[in-house]
Order: structure tokens, then C-alpha cells, then sequence
């Protein structure tokens, strides 16, 4: 067992402009989220910092575009080799900076390593393909192919939730595609990213082709404005992502924009079963992840045996310092939110809920919550709560349960417990969503799945080959043979 008692943060971090480490000063202070005292400080990037980098990514381009395959797979390898020796490292720096309890750290550093990965095994099977084209006599003796080439200079902005393996979801496919970048990390996550940095920094990549720069949302405007960037990949609250969209002007935009999952439990469910998952989809990292489940659905007939036993199993989740191994529910990110959500809790019982268990606030640990009764129209239940809490409603019918979902804003992703295949089906048909999970939560992400939601959830699709769409464009070539 690892001894975390031995890691520590370095005093300062640098940012990375066009490969390089800057101390250029220390005026991001990084809290430690358990303790709320200052853990390390951080250089942070102002507009003309901003415009030196995008510029570098701007000259760096020609060269990625003539990089071979199997150079940036390399560079992909590298990084997860050297994620794998700092494996301890990146764990702890992940504890700290966003108060993730210990166990589900290490798991983000290992889906962070899975990430690259799998972009290592896509960086070498981008292809394209041969196109029958003489579809009419007019077309005889033409012949087409098509290939996939960098979109160009990538501008990337990750959320503080998953701080290593959201921006590996952007950085990853941006190497195996060719693309240049600048990632803005999270400002109260920042060290996983400058971590990775620092890595990339060890390669053969171009001198410019990325940059990690932690500054301010008011200084951030260029990410989102500047036309030499040729895509913008978003991932954050919706009222962020859709104005930034907005200013986003001709270049695609991706955006992963979280929601209020739902998960429905059908009268034939292994009820055990249906609870350590849903308990495990609901409170993991304190509920903090866009596909957590917050509304749970469960058919009348089995309702009352699965309230008692989940309410037993959320009950005993032990709170506190996320650097102990037995923690499961440590701080959200700040106080605020803490806040935030403990006034949504008490909204709902002003209004008629019920609460089952949990809701005490300290700080900026809340302890896990169950509500029952929720008016569909409050916030707990109509918005995303981001937080330790989920909702029990009940179904008499299928129809119904699969409309209840569908009662929302959002659309993401979906769990829905049943043994019975046309219903399964039905619900892949029906549901609003960009994914439907049957037999386990809404919460269960593997990093080679496209992953991405409709509605209010965003547009477009994570997944290392799906991104890699994205950051490429076709590019046709069309073959006259004259003596056909």
C-alpha cells in the first residue's frame, strides 16, 4: 500500500508556453480542498501569454502535419510510460487540488493512462477510404479517395472534476491526430495538466505545438474568439458552454455539458445488485461528475425494499479526508458549491421533500443525501445538482418510467436496470440521450466509447477515435484516367 504521507507538492508550478516551462510568477494559489489551506501556488498566463502561445500552435502546425504516424504514436507511449512511473504522484496532486478521496484518484490516473493509450493505438490507423465514383456514365474513368488531415491548432478548456482524464480526453486525440493545442486547465485544478505538460515537454513534439496555461475566465477570451484556432472542445456547467459557443465564431465547437442522469430499476432487478451500483453512481467523488445519477426511478412494486436498503447503504458512507483510504465522501470542490447545494436540498423540503438521510453541511463537506417527493420542478431534480445527493421517485409502468427520464433539459446518459431485452431495447430506441447503459448507472464510462450527450448535455462526441473525427477534416483527391 502506498504511503502517501511521503508525497508532497512542489512550492510552485510553471506554465507551458509553446513546450517550454515559464516561472513567470506565483499568482494562482491551488487550495488544498480538505484543509482550505494554500497547497501550492501557480504561474498564471495573461492575454498576451494567451496570444504568444496560439501564435506558436499557428507555426507549429505545417510541421505536425508532416509528423509520420508511428513519431506521434511514440510520443503517446511516452506519455504513458512516464504517467506510470508518476503514477503516486499524479494520485496525490489529484487528492489535493480537487479534494478527490484517494481511491477514486488513483482510478482517474489509471483512465488517464488508458486514455493515451488508446490514442496510441489511433494515432496509427487514421485512414480513409476508396470511393466508387462512377456511379453514371458521365463519371467513367474517375476514380476518388479520401483521407483525414489535422483540422489545425486545437483550443481546449477542461472542467476541475476530472482535472487528468477530461484533458486527456482532449490532449490525447489532439497528438494522435496531429494537431496542435492550447489547454487551459481548470483554475482550481491546474497541476494534473502543467503535470502532463511537463511530460509532453520531454518529446520530439514541434516547438510550439502545445501549451498549458492556467489564467483567469476575464482573460480567457481568446481561446474562445481568436480565428487561428480552427475547433474549440469545451467541457463545463451549460450556461458556460453555450455562451462560449455563441462567441465561438466560424470554427466547430464541442461541448460536454453534463446533466441530471437518471437511472430506472424495473420490478425483475437484482436489487443488490442495482443498490452498490447506484450507490457507487451517486456518491462517487463526493457526486461530482456530470454523469453521477441524481434521479433514481424505481418500479412501485419493489420500491419500499429498495428504499430501506439503499438508504442503509448511503447511510454508512464514511466522509472526511480524502488522503484516507476508507473515505468515500470528501469535499466538493469549494464551499460555495456546498453551499449552493445545501440550499437546493432545503428548497425542496420547504416545498414538500423528504429527507432520507444526509444534507448536513461543514465547510465544504456535505454529507450524502437522499431526497423523495421532489416537485419535478426544482432545482434538486430539474437541474444538475453536481453534489452528494440523489432523488427516489417510483413508476407503475415501463412507458412511464422511460417518459420520466426523458422529463428533462438534459440528456446524457441513462441506466436502466432490467432483465427483460425488448425493454432494453426500447429504451435505446426512446430515451433522449447520448448513451443508454443497460444493467448498470448512467455513471459507467470506458475511454474508447463515443461519449457525449444531446439536448442541454452538448454537442459532439469524447471517445479518442470519435475526437479524432473531429480534429481532422477529409480532404478528397478525385482521379481522371483519360483512356477510360
Amino acid at each position: 500500500m502506498t504511503d502517501f504521507s511521503k508525497q508532497k507538492l512542489a512550492e510552485s508550478y510553471p506554465y507551458y508556453l509553446a513546450n517550454k516551462a515559464v516561472f513567470a510568477n506565483s499568482d494562482l494559489e491551488v487550495s488544498n480542498k480538505y484543509t482550505g489551506e494554500c497547497a501550492t501556488k501557480v504561474a498564471l498566463a495573461d492575454a498576451q501569454v494567451i496570444d504568444k502561445a496560439i501564435a506558436a500552435a499557428e507555426a507549429a502546425q505545417p510541421a505536425l502535419n508532416k509528423m509520420p504516424a508511428y513519431e506521434r504514436q511514440a510520443i503517446l507511449e511516452h506519455c504513458v510510460t512516464r504517467f506510470k512511473e508518476r503514477f503516486d504522484e499524479l494520485a496525490y496532486a489529484l487528492c489535493i487540488e480537487a479534494g478527490k478521496p484517494i481511491k477514486d484518484a488513483q482510478g482517474e490516473v489509471t483512465r488517464l493512462i488508458d486514455t493515451f493509450k488508446i490514442a496510441a493505438e489511433e494515432a496509427v490507423r487514421i485512414n480513409g477510404e476508396v470511393i466508387e465514383l462512377e456511379i453514371t456514365a458521365r463519371a467513367k474513368g474517375y476514380s476518388g479517395m479520401s483521407k483525414r488531415v489535422p483540422i489545425g491548432p486545437c483550443s481546449f478548456i477542461s472542467p476541475f472534476n476530472f482535472p487528468l482524464n477530461l484533458a486527456a480526453h482532449k490532449v490525447a486525440p489532439a497528438i494522435a491526430a496531429g494537431c496542435a493545442f492550447v489547454l487551459k486547465p481548470a483554475s482550481r485544478t491546474p497541476i494534473g495538466s502543467i503535470i502532463i505538460g511537463e511530460i509532453l515537454a520531454e518529446t520530439n513534439l514541434p516547438e510550439g505545438a502545445f501549451s498549458v496555461l492556467p489564467c483567469s475566465r476575464d482573460g480567457a477570451d481568446l481561446f474562445t474568439t481568436d480565428e487561428r484556432f480552427k475547433l474549440l472542445s469545451f467541457t463545463g456547467s451549460p450556461d458556460v458552454g453555450w455562451a462560449l459557443k455563441a462567441k465561438a465564431g466560424k470554427k466547430p465547437v464541442i461541448l460536454e455539458l453534463g446533466g441530471n442522469a437518471a437511472c430506472v430499476v424495473d420490478h425483475d432487478t437484482d436489487i443488490d445488485d442495482a443498490i452498490t451500483r447506484i450507490v457507487f453512481g451517486a456518491y462517487y467523488q463526493s457526486g461530482q461528475s456530470c454523469i453521477s445519477v441524481q434521479r433514481v426511478i424505481v418500479h412501485e412494486s419493489i420500491y419500499d425494499t429498495f428504499k430501506k436498503a439503499y438508504l442503509e447503504k448511503v447511510s454508512s458512507l464514511v466522509e472526511g479526508d480524502p488522503l484516507d483510504t476508507d473515505t468515500f465522501i470528501g469535499p466538493m470542490i469549494a464551499e460555495s458549491e456546498a453551499k449552493r447545494l445545501e440550499s437546493w436540498i432545503n428548497d425542496a423540503v420547504s416545498k414538500g421533500a423528504k429527507l432520507l438521510c444526509g444534507g448536513k453541511r461543514d465547510g465544504a463537506m456535505l454529507s450524502a443525501a437522499i431526497l423523495e417527493d421532489v416537485p419535478v420542478d426544482c432545482d434538486i431534480n430539474a437541474d444538475e445538482a453536481f453534489g452528494p445527493v440523489s432523488v427516489l421517485s417510483k413508476f407503475s409502468t415501463f412507458d412511464e418510467a422511460l417518459a420520466s427520464v426523458n422529463n428533462s433539459q438534459f440528456g446524457l446518459q441513462a441506466g436502466i436496470f432490467t432483465r427483460d431485452i425488448y425493454k432494453a431495447h426500447q429504451a435505446w430506441d426512446e430515451l433522449e440521450v447520448g448513451g443508454v447503459v443497460i444493467g448498470d448507472v448512467p455513471s459507467w464510462r470506458v475511454d474508447n466509447m463515443p461519449y457525449g450527450g444531446v439536448k442541454e448535455s452538448g454537442l459532439g462526441r469524447e471517445g479518442i477515435r470519435y475526437a479524432i473525427e473531429d480534429m481532422t477534416e477529409l480532404r478528397l483527391m478525385v482521379l481522371r484516367n483519360p483512356k477510360a
